[in-house]
């Protein structure tokens, strides 16, 4: 073999095994995302109001949250490929269990262990990038991650629908908690943890006090606070819409059918692949991380503003809104990518694990705020709720993100080139 080729050996292999992680990640997408075609179907069925769909939907976030410091730590111990493989066992549990629940309480316990289950997938990915690929490369490759990912996003919305009314959603579920059995099998036969000679394949695994000590590094870095608060709030606002609140707002206040509903969400995920796969090299362009997020976090406070304070406003705004979110929300893939900048590699996955805490945390608790925000205020005859309502939430995003942007605005920038010159 030639010296060229066995240079890109270890890139094809890698690339092998980050589109492996990437489609299992598809069925992560799918089951958060789904409730935003068929929450008005299940407070139906399981005769819930918003307050309910609302902590339903945030559990899987809640799940999600709590096992992120625990793979944290599985990670840098174990290696992705023992870690993922076995938390999608769980999550394949937690969707049986969710699929074949006959009341709410038991449809949140599936939904809770599918969080956790899931947990892994993107933490995962993102350890294996960083350790088969330099690191300007790890921006884009994390961005292709997401967009196969957000396959799962275009399932749940009008093939979710049209599936739900032409069989039932218990059928398209039981569908997924197939596939993601399967998934499991593939990461356990085609992920490695490192390419042939990285440091990490000759380590001495860390005692647990040593671990720890770790985590308490990550946690006390100075650099870290603002990006966690941003990680906190921008994935949160962006799916309280996309993931959420978008289909109900579309259907309820400007009369969209389920199809039409799911077919804007539709746009909306594929705007978001879109955005992804733009905003992913961005940084290599531009040598910059903190000012691209900032731009696209500035553009999305203006369009939830501007849904927030437009009453009764033509139909084209508020499907353009939605589907523009989904493009701009990409731009949080630069705050990760910022974070991930800050740690070496015997901390990367408790560093990235600390980040993903905070966005899924963020996401869990402003997903059951908002339930409470739209229930606060009296419906329609007809059990809908009113325009009023879904202003407010609009309003309280925008407040949110705002703060956020702030207070990261004071953190500072890493750039590539310094990564580069770091590295060299």
């Amino acid at each position: 073999m030639r010296p060229s080729e066995r240079h890109s050996f270890p890139h094809r292999r890698g690339l092998v095994i980050v589109t492996t992680l990437a489609t299992a990640y598809v069925a992560s997408h799918f089951f958060r995302a789904s409730n935003v075609t068929i929450g008005l179907e299940l407070m139906r069925d399981l005769g819930i109001g918003p307050e309910a769909l609302g902590a339903l939907t945030g559990a899987f976030f809640f799940g999600f949250a709590a096992m992120q410091i625990p793979c944290g730590f599985f990670f840098d111990h174990f290696g992705p490929r023992r870690t993922v493989a076995g938390m999608l066992m769980l999550a394949t549990i937690g969707g049986i269990i969710f699929t074949m629940a006959p009341t709410w309480p038991v449809l949140l316990t599936g939904r809770v262990l599918m969080g956790a289950g899931f947990g892994a997938m993107l933490i995962g990915s993102m350890v294996v990038i960083s350790r088969w690929f330099p690191p300007d490369r790890f921006s884009t490759l994390t961005a292709m991650v997401l967009a196969i990912g957000l396959l799962g996003n275009l399932i749940a919305t009008t093939p979710l629908a049209w599936a739900s009314q032409a069989a039932s959603w218990r059928i398209v579920f039981g569908a997924a908690v197939l596939f993601t059995a399967v998934a499991a099998i593939a990461i356990w036969v085609l992920v490695r943890d490192a390419p042939p000679g990285h440091p990490f394949l000759a380590r001495t695994p860390e005692p647990i006090r040593q671990m720890l000590q770790g985590l308490l590094e990550v946690l006390s870095s100075p650099r870290l606070k603002p990006i966690l608060v941003l990680s906190f709030c921008s994935y949160a606002c962006t799916f309280t819409v996309q993931g959420l609140w978008g289909g109900p707002f579309l259907r309820e206040v400007h009369g969209l059918t389920p199809i039409e509903a799911g077919n804007v969400l539709l746009l909306a995920v594929i705007a978001y692949q879109v955005g992804m796969l733009a905003f992913g090299p961005l940084d290599r362009l531009l040598d910059t991380r903190k000012w691209i997020a900032i731009g696209g976090h500035i553009v999305i406070v203006s369009i939830l503003a501007t849904l927030a304070l437009t009453p009764t406003p033509p139909i084209w705004l508020p499907v353009g809104a939605v589907i523009a979110i989904g493009f701009f929300s990409a731009s949080s893939t630069m705050v990760m990518t910022h974070g991930r900048a800050i740690f070496p590699d015997r901390l990367i996955g408790r560093g990235i694990a600390t980040i993903n805490t905070s966005v899924m945390l963020g996401v869990a608790c402003l997903q059951t705020f908002s339930g409470m925000v739209v229930g606060a205020f009296e419906p329609l005859a007809d059990g809908a709720r009113t325009e009023t309502a879904y202003r407010a939430l609009f309003g309280v995003l925008t407040l949110v993100l705002i703060v956020a942007v702030a207070i990261y605005g004071r953190s500072q920038d890493i750039k590539p080139s310094q990564e580069m010159r770091g590295r060299g």
